[in-house]
């Protein structure tokens, strides 16, 4: 074997099993941890090199990654498992396991990344997978499917559709038919509601014109489907819907898996605006009826994260999004968001204080000078406060 196998093995593993901190900035809504879960360096040397001395006598990577990002999360005997989009220096997209005990780090991918039944032979591309604990028993991943688009020759023109997975050990992996939304000609971002809902399968979809415009798509959608082997989603109701001179003004899109809690579903997700800079993902947060899911029944003002620093670095720079959130057994909530397209973060709170973040943040007025009377009455009503206690 190469020396430098074992060189760089060591820096591998120091790596896999440095710990994490959390920061110290303080907002009371949730805590930011300082390292990435996941970067490229979690990858393991035997995904990158050829071990092998007389085909690779210079020990070269022969299969390199660029980024590690956007994982579907799930929490299953008391284990955390990212399923992490990994990016190959080639541009190519594919799905790999990470484990850890922790929810913060230590996390290490399995032997294996996922290979998934090769049963669309137009699909070139995958990513973004979210991953839903159904009520039927099966665990679910619902990811981007990327085709060419063969109307143009615009050799950067794709079609996006909603890819189905499922299995009950996150080991084999059965392939079902892309979702079919007969209103909308791509999706993206799709997730599957973790309950029936009137018997039926619930997705949340965002219904698109283009492969990166959204066009005439309003924002968020909801629909139903009768048999999840032969998705077909008829009407799409729009729940949580883009707005001018706001967060989602560009486009938004559903993120993790709905919480359910005693007040409602609570959803985290994405909203995309447009600057001199290019766009800005943040991601936000919205709650849904616990009866009828395609409802919003609170919706805070602004974003609940947005990139921070070294987060805003990267190949798509000014990007927070998120496809995977867990609560554990302890009723903690951790939120894994990608990082400028390029590496993995951990946010962590509870589901108390999540639930009073939205119930209980005021809502966007959408204009300024509303805005601004909003802060005043709370202002007023804290200077008074502060002079009762002589402060």
């Amino acid at each position: 074997m190469n020396p430098k196998y074992y060189e760089e093995l060591k820096k591998y593993e120091e790596y896999i099993n440095r710990k994490n901190i959390p920061s110290d900035d303080y907002n009371g809504i949730f805590t930011r941890w300082n390292n990435p879960v996941l970067t490229a360096k979690s990858i393991p040397l035997t995904w990158q090199y050829d071990l092998d001395d007389k085909t690779n006598p210079h020990f070269m990577k022969r299969l390199g990654i660029n980024a590690v990002l956007n994982s579907g999360a799930i929490y299953l005997n008391n284990k955390y498992y990212l399923i992490a989009r990994i990016e190959g220096w080639d541009r190519k997209s594919f799905f790999g396991i990470a484990e850890s005990d922790s929810p913060v780090d230590g996390f290490r991918f399995w032997d294996y990344p996922i290979l998934l039944e090769d049963t669309d032979k137009e699909e070139t591309n995958v990513y973004d997978v979210r991953l839903t604990q159904h009520e039927d028993g099966y665990i679910y991943g619902v990811f981007c499917s990327e085709s060419k688009d063969k109307t143009t020759s615009d050799l950067s023109a794709a079609v996006a559709a909603a890819g189905i997975i499922r299995t009950k050990d996150l080991k084999t992996w059965e392939r079902l038919p892309n979702l079919i939304t007969k209103r909308s000609p791509q999706q993206r971002n799709v997730v599957l509601h973790p309950e029936f809902v009137d018997g039926k399968y619930a997705f949340y979809t965002r219904p698109m014109d283009g492969f990166i415009e959204t066009g005439s798509g309003g924002g968020i959608g909801f629909g139903v489907c009768e048999d999840i082997t032969k998705p077909v989603v008829d009407e799409e109701i729009m729940t949580s819907i883009r707005k001018y001179h706001t967060i989602t003004e560009a486009k938004n899109g559903a993120g993790a898996v709905p919480i359910k809690t005693d007040r409602g579903w609570i959803h985290i997700a994405h909203g995309v605006r447009n600057t001199a800079a290019g766009l800005r993902y943040v991601i936000y947060a919205f709650a849904t009826d616990l009866n009828k899911p395609e409802k919003v029944i609170a919706e805070p003002s602004g974003y609940l994260i947005a990139p921070e620093g070294e987060e805003r670095v990267g190949d798509v720079s000014n990007v927070a999004f998120t496809n995977g959130a867990i609560v554990n057994k302890n009723n903690e909530l951790y939120i894994y968001y990608g990082a400028a397209d390029t590496r993995m973060y951990v946010a962590s709170t509870t589901i108390e204080k999540i639930v009073d973040y939205v119930f209980n943040t005021p809502e966007d007025p959408l204009r300024s000078v509303l805005c601004v009377e909003q802060r005043c009455k709370m202002i007023e009503n804290n200077l008074k406060i502060l002079a009762e206690q002589g402060e």
